[in-house]
């Protein structure tokens, strides 16, 4: 398992996307963390929708929010 900053992740995406393949990596900013993981893993077992399902955002939501976030943070 590894965690790292939104900035250290947006710095070396490829390493981390590429780290996901055989470990789970977390990115953590402030109080949200996201998992980065392979969508097309066969043998991935995945929890049961649970009471905090509503809490819960699209790959399209994390991206947006990722690029406004460096966006803000890089002003480019």
């Amino acid at each position: 398992m590894r965690l790292v900053s939104t900035q250290e992740f947006s710095a070396n995406q490829e390493k981390y996307f590429d780290m996901a393949v055989s470990e789970q990596v977390f990115v953590q900013r402030d109080d949200y963390m996201f998992v980065v993981s392979r969508a097309n893993e066969p043998n991935r077992k995945h929890k049961k929708p649970d009471a905090k399902l509503h809490n819960a955002i699209t790959m399209d939501e994390v991206r947006d929010r990722l690029h406004s976030h460096i966006t803000k943070k890089t002003g480019k």
